[in-house]
């Protein structure tokens, strides 16, 4: 259904569009006035005049037939977006580019309560502090949707805090977070997150080389103490979480690594890593030195990292493991006497490593090299079979590019990350020439398109500096081709300008019809941090509830709350400082409304959503408490405040529900200490 859908949108009437071509052409090009005229609709109009008044050109009105969505249809693809510096992740609607939820996820997030007073929440985000401080910032950079057979399967979503090194779990029944680990070993990250193709394992490549588990060093002892990390962290699908305990970390060399992927079909079982700074540049420590991007971009090659996961793992589980602030960490000399890590070199500056739908060949990109490599995984095993006399400094082998490269494809300037779909292409973003290029793969995907294999076949010019681009599953075993999204770091003059700080632009590309050229449809401002990296799921694999199972459920622990309130006891339970308040909220009231404490007590709220109506969400906001609860059909969710101040506090339903719901209110009274025992 999603694939009709799909070419529905993509192939508007030809008819249509002739006839609009031929009246646009006769009716010619809008006066002097059409900026008012653009502006200002006219009753009774066709689509013709309509057309004519506003300039557009029947490419114009074919771009708006394959994104445009009537009321009350669904999109047929459903992409999810990194937040960037908000720490969220934001799920938007393909094509049409509406934006359909933010998932709090790092930092709190005020609709849905997440971080302000939800107790649940509160232990979330509580497990991702540092030992000494709170930490309620996060910079997600890649999503990874669960797998199931190399295919998304539509149950998890997994993200990745480049700032603190930390991994949360979304589960998509509900779309809300889970679980975030905070890595023991590694200050931040960027390689992660990236899944094995059964989501045995969520992959966490480090970013920048510290000493291990977050000890200080001085710099002059960069080689000596600073280390790169790779982290593995299990995940248990039944229970929906991290398996911290079952979990590890690799050891690597004070390279600066980058980002991953796992390997699939053929490659399944291993991890493919990136790195730069190979020199091991440690900056301008004194004047005249040179700075990181001069001392880091100083040779011709880096090293990608292929590792042999099954294998590390048989390591880990046979406690070859040193304690990292309770994580078992795999030495860098362990690793080298069992065979688990291999470099080959890769063109300096590397950023993207992606790896073919079957796993035969691994593109990874160079940002200071034009062209794309390819190394085939086939050549690769051969490479290690035959072994390799030469070492990096660390003692790791190092095998010959030439015996493990299958092709290199001149692109142009600044190629970053490579996404595939169903008809043998990939598609590449070019940072520096704003662009996305599109060529075709060659071996077993060549018979899948008529061009040569490893051949530029386009370059569509985007707007502007493309970071990360997202095909439909374009990293899975089975893309889906049709459309694409490119993440442009920059928009410049693509919209109504908003002072200095600009947003970024998602731009839609049509890349669906073979032989045709890719058709740039849709501008999308994204004002909401700097996203990263996206991932497009087909929407009819997405399973979300309409509502929670039943009343009284907690959403934390997919499960019914011991402290949910059925409707008729409602109560107000009194202790020694202690009040625990028993609710239930419905269409247009909470019950109860009236709730009298003592200054100092320490109150706790469990409030029950008692609806079953689909979408009948109620929120619970209480004044001058820093409190917000988002409260979806069937839910309960507790908070916990300490009345400090006296004084009369309502609380009010913060979702508009009803007719009636400006009075769905209630008062929060807080008797002073010197009226106690009058």
């Amino acid at each position: 259904m999603a694939r009709r859908n799909e070419e529905t949108m993509m192939r508007p009437p030809a008819t249509t569009l002739l006839a609009l071509a031929v009246a646009l052409a006769a009716t010619g090009c809008p006066d002097d006035d059409a900026d008012r005229r653009i502006t200002t609709p006219r009753a009774g109009e066709t689509v013709t005049e309509i057309a004519q008044r506003r300039g557009l050109t029947p490419d114009d009105l074919r771009a708006a037939a394959k994104t445009y969505m009537p009321t009350g249809q669904h999109d047929p693809y459903v992409m999810f977006s990194s937040g960037g510096h908000s720490g969220q992740v934001i799920v938007i609607g393909v094509p049409s580019m509406r934006i359909l939820r933010v998932i709090g996820v790092f930092t709190p997030e005020p609709w849905q309560g997440w971080g302000f007073g939800s107790l649940a929440s509160e232990e979330v985000l509580s497990a991702g502090d540092m030992p000494t401080h709170q930490l309620r910032w996060g910079d997600t950079h890649h999503p990874a949707l669960s797998e199931t057979n190399g295919e998304y399967d539509g149950q998890w979503c997994f993200v990745n805090d480049k700032a603190n090194a930390r991994v949360a779990v979304i589960d998509l029944r509900d779309f809300e977070t889970k679980q975030i680990v905070k890595n023991p070993v590694a200050i931040n990250d960027h390689g992660g997150t990236f899944v094995t193709p059964d989501t045995e394992w969520v992959i966490e490549g480090g970013q920048y080389a510290t000493p291990l588990g977050w000890e200080y060093a001085s710099i002059d002892d960069y080689q000596q103490k600073y280390r790169g990390t790779v982290t593995m962290w299990k995940f248990d699908r039944e229970r929906g979480r991290i398996d911290v305990e079952r979990s590890f970390t690799m050891e690597l060399p004070p390279y600066w690594q980058d980002l991953a992927d796992a390997g699939k079909l053929v490659s399944d079982g291993w991890i493919f890593l990136n790195s730069f700074n190979t020199e091991m540049a440690t900056g301008a420590t004194a004047p005249g030195e040179p700075p990181f991007e001069v001392g880091a971009s100083q040779s011709d090659m880096d090293y990608l990292h292929v590792i042999n996961l099954r294998k590390a793992v048989e390591v880990a589980r046979a406690g070859r493991t040193i304690d990292v602030r309770g994580m078992k960490v795999i030495p860098l000399e362990t690793s080298i006497e069992e065979g688990l890590l291999h470099f080959v070199p890769e063109p300096k500056s590397p950023h993207g490593v992606d790896v073919t739908p079957g796993g035969e060949f691994i593109v990874v990109s160079g940002k200071l090299d034009p062209h794309v490599t390819i190394f085939s995984f086939q050549k690769i095993q051969e490479a290690i079979a035959r072994g390799t006399a030469d070492r990096d400094p660390f003692g790791v082998p190092i095998l010959p590019f030439d015996q493990c490269v299958e092709a290199q494809v001149e692109l142009g300037l600044g190629p970053l990350h490579t996404q595939f779909d169903d008809k043998g292409y990939a598609y590449t973003s070019l940072f520096l020439d704003s662009a996305v290029a599109r060529w075709t793969l060659g071996g077993p995907y060549q018979e899948r398109h008529p061009e040569p294999g490893w051949t530029l076949v386009q370059k569509l010019p985007v707007h502007y500096n493309i970071g990360h681009l997202a095909a439909v599953e374009g990293d899975t075993t089975t893309p889906r081709g049709g459309f694409l999204v490119t993440l442009n770091k920059w928009s410049v003059d693509r919209f109504v300008s908003t002072g200095p700080l600009l947003p970024q632009n998602f731009q839609l590309v049509d890349i669906g019809v073979p032989g045709e050229t890719m058709e740039l449809l849709y501008d999308m401002p994204m004002g909401i941090g700097e996203p990263h990296y996206a991932q497009i799921i087909v929407a009819d694999k997405l399973s979300p509830w309409d509502v929670y199972p039943e009343v009284g459920w907690d959403p934390l622990n997919q499960a019914p709350d011991p402290n949910a309130t059925r409707q008729g006891e409602e109560r107000i339970v009194r202790g020694d400082g202690r009040v625990d308040v028993y609710m239930t909220v419905v269409r247009s009231r909470f019950t109860p409304e009236h709730i009298e404490v003592n200054q100092g007590d320490v109150v706790t709220f469990h409030i029950t959503n008692v609806e079953r109506a689909k979408d009948a969400t109620h929120g619970w906001g209480l004044g001058g408490h820093n409190v917000n609860l988002s409260l979806e059909p069937g839910e309960t969710a507790s908070c916990t405040v300490e009345v400090t101040q006296p004084g009369v506090y309502p609380f009010y339903c913060t979702e508009f529900c009803s007719a009636l719901h400006l009075e769905m209110t209630g008062y929060l009274r807080v008797r002073p200490v010197e009226e106690l025992g009058k």
